[in-house]
């Protein structure tokens, strides 16, 4: 088993069906997937991020300036941490949210001292506000706390069971990875993450795992070794 994860969630993700910008149903599933695992005494780090209220590339299509729609994305991200974090602390978790830009009192100012001594005390820890910088994405923000924390490995929650090798969702023979390099990913041009967050993972040796999050006990099951997803890795059997 892991003894250190981030896990990368979309703010897409929070929508649910329903259309809303966060719909609590699913925020009390992933909170309840979270805690699960957290008692499994996994330490967990969170990145998740804020396209569900605000993404600053579409803010761009509306004629906002970039690096102003970038920090408006950045807020997005705090909202839903902080929604995340009241899902855990009902659910009975411990949490912590970190922000890359200060904004106390609603939440902590990061530092990876911080972030760590609250990991081995058993706290989640979400890190919000992507890197604190415009152009950068929380793909990027997510694998740069992922090696700040020295975590074993990147667990990317979507709504899809892994890597395939076109868009499952247009092409219904889609075929799905079950291991794959990063050499394959850029070689293929598949969007597993962003360009720079993919980089950052592979000049570290941080494996990524992507897979279905929507799946109710996913999370578990994989941090209990169950083979779900896809591995994405230069090294074939990455430490589990």
């Amino acid at each position: 088993m892991y003894k250190r994860i981030l896990l990368k969630l979309s703010g897409e993700s929070l929508q649910g069906t329903d259309g809303r910008s966060i719909c609590e149903q699913r925020l009390v599933e992933y909170a309840d997937q979270i805690i699960e695992a957290s008692r499994l005494g996994v330490q967990i780090g969170i990145v998740i991020g804020g396209g569900n209220i605000f993404r600053g590339l579409r803010g761009i299509e509306r004629g906002f300036d970039r690096v102003g729609g970038d920090q408006m994305g950045m807020l997005a991200t705090v909202i839903n941490s902080l929604a995340l974090q009241s899902a855990i602390e009902s659910g009975g978790g411990r949490c912590r949210v970190l922000t890359a830009i200060r904004m106390e009192p609603i939440a902590e100012f990061y530092s990876k001292r911080k972030a760590i001594e609250s990991l081995e005390r058993g706290e989640i820890v979400i890190f919000s506000a992507g890197t604190g910088s415009p152009y950068f994405t929380t793909d990027t923000g997510a694998s740069l706390r992922a090696v700040e924390i020295e975590a074993d490995v990147m667990l990317k929650g979507t709504r899809v069971d892994g890597v395939y090798d076109s868009d499952p969702e247009k092409n219904p023979s889609a075929v799905r990875f079950e291991t794959i390099s990063f050499d394959e990913v850029y070689a293929r041009n598949l969007r597993v993450m962003d360009r720079t967050a993919t980089a950052m993972c592979a000049e570290n040796n941080l494996p990524i795992i992507v897979f279905d999050m929507d799946t109710q006990g996913n999370l578990r099951r994989l941090l209990c070794g169950e083979k779900i997803g896809t591995i994405v890795t230069d090294n074939p059997q990455p430490k589990r």
